[in-house]
């Protein structure tokens, strides 16, 4: 386990166009090596200019969309058309641009079923073969997914996929753990945005510490590559 890398950059403009970059050059490294590509999209607005720009044919022209596999790190328990749904930001930014003849396979987790029973359809959905790429993002109280600070979720060792609950609206959430993240070959989080940079330097002093409690402080995959992509304004309390 290494320490994570820190890429910061001078706006969110720079932060999207190296985002998106270094994603394409992950899944074109994964269709190489093992003829496909497994990534978990994460959620909220962060993402969503950086999967515009992934969907567009000049920086994804050499990535045969056949051969990725989108799974998704975390769903509100809501219809697929709802305005809260990951599924539906994602499908809209990045899945609905690319040409339908080399569409990529969506494994969507179904958010209209009831929690327990949707975590447990999306476990076997994901499998037991490691993710290629996880994408995520963190919340003000450092939670990342839908793994929050004093939930058991959070805690859960065992299981790749559990229901969880938000101390926000949607409540109820399907999520990956940190098993199956911490599984993943390569994890990025994305975070931009001055209400982040408190949390963000917390979480990374944690992280050196050696003694992380906030549940985006123990993304430390066992063999994988850690990187935090921050724009100026998130990485401000970073030295």
């Amino acid at each position: 386990m290494s320490a994570p890398r820190i890429r910061r950059y001078t706006d969110r403009a720079a932060f999207v166009e190296a985002a998106a970059a270094d994603t394409i050059e992950l899944m074109a490294a994964a269709i190489a090596s093992r003829g496909a590509c497994r990534i978990a999209l994460g959620g909220g607005s962060t993402p969503r200019p950086v999967y515009e720009r992934i969907s567009q044919a000049g920086p994804a022209e050499g990535i045969d969309w056949t051969r990725v596999h989108i799974f998704f790190g975390d769903e509100r328990c809501v219809p697929p058309e709802h305005e809260a749904s990951n599924y539906r930001m994602a499908k809209e930014a990045m899945v609905d641009r690319i040409d339908r003849e080399r569409a990529p396979r969506v494994h969507r987790i179904t958010g209209e079923a009831p929690p327990a029973e949707a975590a447990r359809a999306y476990a076997a959905e994901l499998g037991e073969s490691p993710l290629d790429i996880c994408l995520l993002g963190m919340g003000g109280d450092g939670h990342t997914a839908s793994l929050f600070p004093g939930r058991p979720e959070a805690a859960e060792r065992t299981a790749r996929v559990v229901a969880a609950r938000s101390p926000v609206t949607p409540v109820d959430r399907v999520s990956l753990t940190l098993r199956a993240i911490n599984e993943a070959r390569a994890v990025r989080f994305w975070v931009t945005g001055e209400d982040k940079a408190t949390r963000v330097a917390e979480v990374l002093r944690e992280i050196a510490s050696g003694e992380p409690a906030l549940p985006a402080a123990q993304v430390q995959p066992a063999s994988g590559e850690l990187a935090w992509f921050l724009d100026e304004a998130a990485a401000r309390g970073v030295k």
